[in-house]
């Protein structure tokens, strides 16, 4: 079957697309529907379900707790996770609540990183609320190897398939423990990493056989990570306020030693000093315990003490030449990470904001245009006509009603 890609060009951090032309020789996005195995787990739900009360949600949740349940791991075998349940109060109708998952961004990879072990922010608060509010069920997985019983497995960190697996198996267990309670119908709603997990969930929803999936509603979605590094160091590089230059090089560097200690989940081989420089990979291995934020501001500081002996940021060790090169990385930057690389034909929207730094918005453009192309019909919400601009936060937290609302118009209760 003949193959077409668009290939992009992209210039700054905010990737302005400035050529995309359709190339039959590049299968890069391309790839066969892939295999799913559905989830025939026995006795998913792992002993009775903790309370959750780092977030208070008294008087909107009938029930708030922390779910560990079976799933099937990045590794092919059968591992433990965690997922966070929250249920309306009153009666459920007739053919229950329908479920909500939603993928929460980026944290880190440590388990002290995973939200069932920390208070939800406002805004996550206010949507579950919401949820709850209009009667639906909500199941926060904390993702792979993220908080999980053991200590001992590293969160594969963006890996498209572990973060479904995490969601559609979360939901089989949810609704295992919560048994009539529960419709069967669910769909995910996701932001940044969730997001992109979101995104995974619809394309590998098959594997809850017995649920139906109604769809997904994805905010500034991680895609195109290679064109996202490529398309920041090129903006550091122009960046004349050295302060600004540094937060741009540590949160590169953060995003990508999360990316590193990911892959040593299914790659306990892969070395920190493969991918950084001597001393950096030093600070990059911080990635396994620290989470996001404090990992970024390791990062920033040695940047800062550099910058103050040498007066300069020229020869800072960083990451090492063509380190995307490496077979375990580029195949995770081309295909293990990358949503929407085959037709999804369940209702997809996708969130996207025009001064979003983090997930530029025209990194998301080539992955709805990709999407287009694969026969996935896509309903895009940008802020081009909005006075206010969505950056990478408030493209979620502006949206919270719409969320709501587009969930109540896929999934009406029933």
């Amino acid at each position: 079957m003949k193959r077409h890609v668009l290939t992009c060009t992209l210039l700054t951090l905010s990737l302005a697309l400035t050529a995309c032309n359709d190339d039959s020789d590049n299968d890069l996005f391309y790839e066969a529907k892939p295999a799913i195995p559905v989830n025939n787990i026995d006795n998913p739900v792992v002993a009775t379900p903790a309370a959750y009360t780092q977030t208070d949600f008294s008087g909107i949740a009938d029930e708030s707790v922390i779910m560990t349940y079976k799933m099937l791991g990045v590794n092919g075998k059968e591992t433990q996770a965690t997922a966070l349940v929250f249920t309306p109060e009153g009666m459920p109708p007739a053919k229950g609540w329908p479920i909500v998952a939603w993928a929460h961004g980026t944290t880190g990879v440590a388990d002290q990183c995973a939200p069932s072990r920390n208070e939800l922010n406002p805004f996550i608060k206010n949507m579950i609320s919401g949820f709850l509010q209009a009667g639906y069920v909500v199941v926060a997985p904390d993702y792979e190897g993220l908080g999980e019983p053991s200590g001992k497995e590293l969160h594969p960190f963006l890996n498209l398939k572990s973060e479904a697996y995490s969601l559609t198996d979360a939901v089989v267990a949810a609704k295992d423990y919560l048994g009539p309670e529960a419709s069967n119908q669910w769909m995910a709603v996701g932001h940044s990493q969730g997001g992109q997990a979101a995104l995974g969930a619809a394309q590998y929803a098959a594997r809850a056989s017995k649920m139906t999936y109604k769809g997904t509603v994805a905010l500034a979605p991680a895609s195109n990570f290679s064109l996202i590094l490529s398309g920041g160091e090129q903006q550091a590089g122009q960046e004349t306020d050295l302060n600004k230059k540094i937060e741009t090089l540590a949160s590169l560097d953060t995003f990508t030693a999360l990316i590193v200690a990911g892959l040593r989940n299914p790659n306990p081989n892969l070395q920190y000093s493969q991918i950084f420089k001597m001393p950096t990979d030093n600070i990059a291995k911080n990635a396994e315990t620290d989470c996001y934020d404090i990992l970024g501001k390791k990062f920033g500081n040695a940047m800062g003490i550099y910058l103050n002996d040498k007066k300069t940021l020229e020869g800072y060790p960083r990451t090492q030449a063509n380190f995307m090169s490496i077979p375990v990385v580029k195949t995770f930057l081309e295909k293990d990470s990358q949503p929407l690389l085959v037709k999804v034909s369940t209702p997809t929207i996708i969130y996207q904001g025009s001064a979003d730094s983090t997930v530029p918005k025209a990194a998301t453009d080539v992955l709805v245009q990709l999407a287009n192309q694969k026969k996935t019909s896509v309903r895009y919400i940008t802020d081009e006509s909005n006075t206010t601009k969505w950056d990478h936060g408030s493209v979620y937290a502006l949206n919270i009603a719409n969320i709501i609302s587009d969930v109540k118009s896929l999934m009406p209760i029933q």
